[in-house]
């Protein structure tokens, strides 16, 4: 029988990774998401795998690409600033076709900012974030239980596609506790016949993504990884939406806020839904576009100045007026400041 425990956001997320199949974990301190890195330190060890501590960010991501290079289950995880620091790192991962799990507990910026919670790493995350035409596969969990089945599963779907994936997550949800549900599947992570794992006897192997005069070869490859992703991976939940003609499209911590939202406008007869992304890449633009006949209006609710507003007008193409609400430098909007902006739709009344 699966085990059912009291978490933190943080550690079901370690632990979800360790049920994944993690090999190897890379990590360097921040607040929000030092109870993950600390949970790692702990029983990474208890499974005879690795932990370190590594000297930097830099450092860690590049520990990560060494070890996915020798066919490792390798992760990192930060928040913001950190991730920043990573990026290099990522686009060379992608470069590379390699596997790996990067995980950020979002906080406010830019700069340094604070501790406090955010989603506006949202353009950073779903549009590669370090150079070249590239994008990483974007899990953006809502519950703990989530955060802890979306780790599990990030190593699949990163070996699936060779290619990256992000846990998009904010220090709201890394820190608060719930109950939830472990993981017991038996992790089967696949052969790698492409790693480097000693070259006596067999055919020589390369790894690289150098390759002068066949850029566009290479990146063509990546791109028609990219397209399967975007085929298969599209995730996404509804809730409310058959009658709904006022849609709310949230992620993370927001979505969380304007489900309790729908609740309290629908007991006084206001007909408002809820799509909530579990991936912001893959978007789930046709997902939303397919309501459109049905509504007078989209309203997005972020922690940001306004991100996946854009992505969610893309989906839209103009059939439905779209409308953000959004708190910026690290606050977070109440159930009761969502309900209002639903009532201000309703009245006509919206800025």
């Amino acid at each position: 029988m699966a085990k059912r425990v009291l978490m933190t956001g943080n550690e079901a997320l370690g632990e979800g990774a360790i049920r994944g199949g993690c090999d190897c974990y890379f990590g360097y301190p921040i607040t929000p998401q030092n109870e993950l890195t600390a949970y790692m330190a702990r029983h990474m060890p208890d499974h005879d795998r690795t932990f370190i501590q590594s000297e930097s960010e830099i450092a860690a991501i590049n520990m990560v690409f060494g070890a996915s290079v020798a066919g490792a289950r390798s992760m990192t995880s930060s928040s913001s600033p950190g991730v920043s620091l990573k990026q290099e790192g990522m686009s060379y991962l992608a470069g590379c076709c390699l596997p790996a799990l990067i995980v950020n507990v979002m906080r406010a910026g830019p700069g340094l900012g604070d501790i406090t919670p955010s989603q506006a790493d949202y353009f950073q995350a779903t549009r590669g974030g370090g150079h070249g035409d590239y994008r990483t596969v974007v899990l953006t969990p809502a519950t703990v239980q989530e955060m802890h089945d979306f780790a599990a599963e990030a190593f699949d779907i990163a070996d699936r596609y060779r290619n990256p994936v992000m846990i998009l997550t904010d220090g709201r949800l890394g820190q608060m506790m719930e109950p939830l549900t472990l993981w017991d599947k038996e992790a089967a992570p696949p052969a790698k016949p492409w790693a480097l794992t000693g070259a006596a006897k067999r055919i020589k192997r390369t790894i690289r993504s150098y390759y002068a005069g066949r850029v566009p070869e290479n990146n063509a490859r990546i791109q028609a990884t990219l397209r399967k992703i975007e085929q298969n991976e599209v995730r996404f939940e509804t809730y409310m939406m058959d009658d709904a003609d006022i849609m709310l499209v949230a992620f993370g911590t927001a979505a969380r806020l304007c489900r309790g939202a729908v609740d309290c406008v629908r007991a006084d007869g206001i007909r408002a839904g809820l799509l909530r992304p579990q991936t912001v890449w893959p978007f789930p633009h046709e997902a939303i576009a397919g309501y459109c006949d049905q509504l007078k209006t989209v309203l997005t609710v972020e922690m940001n100045a306004g991100q996946m507003v854009e992505d969610v007008r893309l989906a839209v193409e103009g059939r439905t007026p779209v409308r953000f609400y959004g708190t910026i430098g690290g606050d977070v909007p109440s159930v009761a400041d969502v309900v209002e902006q639903i009532r201000l739709l309703t009245t006509g009344s919206e800025s």
